[in-house]
């Protein structure tokens, strides 16, 4: 099963922060650095996933993976 809907949106619903990062394409050093500035905001996982609403401020701050605004 995809991360994406059918329509190639991002579905928000919890996830892993190997599933995050797996989206994103990068490694765990480089998601840290990026998330490095926003930590406290995000929170300690909930178990092994971030819950809904983690993963809501992590795609605000960083946008959604996949999808290019211009």
């Amino acid at each position: 099963m995809s991360n994406k809907t059918e329509q190639g949106k991002f579905m928000l619903k919890a996830y892993s922060p190997k599933e995050i990062r797996n989206m994103y394409g990068v490694s765990a050093n480089v998601f840290n650095r990026w998330t490095e500035s926003f930590k406290d905001e995000i929170g300690e996982l909930k178990g092994r996933y971030y819950t809904v609403s983690q993963v809501k401020i992590i795609i605000d701050k960083l946008g959604a993976p996949g999808i290019v605004e211009l």
